[in-house]
C-alpha cells in the first residue's frame, strides 16, 4: 500500500512533478563542493610548497656536505691527500634509511675513492664552473639527490681535475614532505569539517521559516474560508516574508473570491425561492381554470412574476460579473454618458417622463464601457421608476478637481433621511412599486469601486434624489 503524495511530492493534476533536488541539499552541494574542491586544490599547493622547502633543505645539505668533503682533498704536488676518516664516513652512513653515498674521482669520472659509483648528470653539462651542480639521478633503482662540485688541483704545466660528488637519497624529501603536509592539512581538514557542520546547521536553521510556511500550507487541506486566513511568520528572513506576504495575497483574493460565491449563490437562492414559488402557484392555479378571463389574470400574473424572476436573474450575474477584476481602458464617457440617455429616451417619454442630458462633450476616464454602461443604465431605470410620471430625469457629465462625476437628477419624492444609508445595500427597498429587486445602487456602487472610484447618494433641491458615480480622470502621464 503507497502513501499519498503530499502537495509538496505531486505537481499539478495529481501526477508527481520533476522537483530535482531540494533546496537544502542544493545549498549544501554548491557550499560543500567549492569548500571540497578548494581543499583539495589547497592540498596539492601544500604539497607542491612542501615540497619545495624539502628540496630546499635537503639541496642546502648537500650543497655542505660536498664542499666539506672536497675540502679534505689536498692537493700535494701533482697527486692527492685525502684526508677523510673513518668517524665521518660512519657519520654519513649511519642512517640506514638516509642513504648517503659521495665518491671522488680524477680526473672526472675515474674512481678514486667512496661507497659508490655516482652516475654522472645526464644530459651532460658543463661543470668547468666553481658552483655546485644539483640533480637527481638514480643508485641501484633508488631515486637520489646529487651535489657535483670539480676543483682544480696540479701543477701549472700539467692540471689536473677533480670531482667531487654526494648523493642523498629522496627518502629524506619524501618524509619532510609527508610531515610537512600532516601538519599543514591537518588543523585545515580539522576547520574544513568544523566549517561544514556550521554550514549544515546554518542551512538547517534558514530553511526552518520554509519548513513553518509548509507545516501551515500542510494543515489547510479543506478549501474553506479558515483555510484560507493569512499565513502568520513570527520569525524569518525578507525573503520569506516575502513569499509569505504573496501568498497571502493570493490566499486573500482566493479567500474573497469564495466570499463572493458564497454569497452569490445565498443571494440567489433566497431572492429566487419566493417568485419562484409564486410561479408554480399560479401555474398550478391557472391548469384548473375554466374561465378564460380568469385563466388569463392568472398568466398575466404569470408573465409578471417571469419577467421579475428574469429581472433578477440578470441582476444577480450583472452583481457577480462586476465583482471579477477588470482591464481599464481609457474611454471618453462623456459620449458614453449621451448615447445611453439617447437609448433610454423612448422609454422615458412612454412613461411621461422627462429624460436629458447636460454636461461635457468629452470626458475621458479609465474604464470599461460595458460596466459603466451597466452603472447607468441601473442608474437611469431606477429614477424613472421611482420618480413618477410628469417628472423630470437629468444625466450629466462633469469634472470636480481630477475627478469626472457622473450624475442621475430626478425631481421626485426622494428618500428620507433614514433611508439614504441603506440605499446600496443589497436587496434594500424604499418602495413597493413592482419591477426592483434591490440591487440596481449595489450593482453601481460595486461598479463605482472597480474603477477606483465611489458611488454616493444626496437628496435634490427642492425634492428629489442625486446619485453621483465618482471616477478618476484620466492621466496620460500614467500610461508612459
Amino acid at each position: 500500500m503507497t502513501e499519498p503524495a503530499s502537495p509538496a511530492q505531486a505537481a499539478p493534476g495529481g501526477t508527481p512533478g520533476n522537483q530535482g533536488l531540494s533546496l537544502k541539499r542544493q545549498l549544501l552541494l554548491w557550499l560543500l563542493l567549492p569548500q571540497l574542491v578548494l581543499l583539495l586544490v589547497g592540498g596539492a599547493l601544500a604539497y607542491r610548497v612542501a615540497l619545495n622547502y624539502a628540496e630546499k633543505a635537503i639541496d642546502q645539505s648537500l650543497t655542505q656536505s660536498v664542499k666539506s668533503l672536497s675540502r679534505q682533498v689536498k692537493p700535494i704536488g701533482s697527486g692527492l691527500l685525502i684526508d677523510f676518516p673513518r668517524a665521518a664516513q660512519d657519520i654519513i652512513e649511519q642512517d640506514p634509511t638516509d642513504r648517503v653515498s659521495y665518491m671522488v674521482s680524477s680526473p672526472p669520472g675515474s674512481f678514486l675513492l667512496g661507497n659508490a659509483k655516482i652516475p654522472p648528470p645526464v644530459p651532460a653539462v658543463d661543470t668547468s664552473h666553481a658552483e655546485t651542480l644539483l640533480y637527481n639521478t638514480r643508485i641501484d633503482g633508488k631515486p637520489m639527490r646529487v651535489a657535483l662540485l670539480e676543483l682544480d688541483y696540479g701543477e701549472p704545466n700539467s692540471p689536473q681535475r677533480l670531482r667531487v660528488q654526494v648523493a642523498k637519497s629522496l627518502a629524506v624529501q619524501q618524509r619532510l614532505t609527508t610531515e610537512l603536509i600532516a601538519d599543514m592539512l591537518l588543523p585545515l581538514l580539522l576547520l574544513g569539517a568544523v566549517l561544514s557542520i556550521l554550514m549544515y546547521a546554518g542551512i538547517l536553521r534558514g530553511l526552518q521559516p520554509l519548513t513553518r510556511l509548509q507545516a501551515q500550507l500542510g494543515k489547510r487541506r479543506a478549501p474553506t474560508l479558515a483555510a484560507l486566513s493569512p499565513i502568520e511568520l513570527t520569525q524569518a528572513p525578507q525573503e520569506v516574508y516575502a513569499l509569505a506576504t504573496a501568498l497571502n495575497q493570493l490566499l486573500s483574493a482566493v479567500r474573497r473570491s469564495l466570499g463572493q460565491e458564497k454569497r452569490f449563490l445565498n443571494d440567489a437562492a433566497h431572492q429566487l425561492r419566493t417568485p419562484l414559488a409564486g410561479l408554480i402557484s399560479q401555474t398550478e392555479l391557472a391548469l384548473t381554470e375554466t374561465d378564460p378571463q380568469a385563466l388569463r389574470a392568472r398568466l398575466t400574473k404569470v408573465l409578471s412574476g417571469a419577467q421579475r424572476s428574469a429581472h433578477l436573474v440578470h441582476q444577480l450575474l450583472s452583481l457577480a460579473r462586476n465583482e471579477v477584476e477588470v482591464k481599464l481602458q481609457p474611454l471618453d464617457v462623456a459620449a458614453l454618458a449621451r448615447e445611453v440617455a439617447r437609448d433610454w429616451t423612448p422609454r422615458a417619454v412612454k412613461r411621461n417622463i422627462d429624460l436629458g442630458f447636460e454636461g461635457a462633450d468629452h470626458l475621458l476616464v479609465d474604464g470599461v464601457a460595458l460596466l459603466l454602461r451597466e452603472a447607468l443604465n441601473n442608474l437611469i431605470d431606477n429614477a424613472l421608476t421611482y420618480a413618477g410620471p410628469g417628472s423630470e430625469v437629468t444625466l450629466s457629465a462633469n469634472t470636480l478637481e481630477d475627478q469626472v462625476v457622473l450624475e442621475v437628477r430626478d425631481n421626485g419624492a426622494g428618500l428620507s433621511a433614514q433611508d439614504l444609508p441603506h440605499v446600496f445595500e443589497r436587496f434594500w427597498r424604499a418602495s413597493d412599486v413592482p419591477g426592483g429587486c434591490g440591487l440596481g445602487l449595489a450593482i453601481v456602487k460595486e461598479i463605482a469601486r472597480r474603477h477606483g472610484g465611489s458611488a454616493a447618494v444626496l437628496p435634490a433641491t427642492p425634492h428629489g434624489l442625486r446619485v453621483q458615480l465618482q471616477l478618476p480622470r484620466f492621466d496620460p502621464a500614467l500610461t508612459k
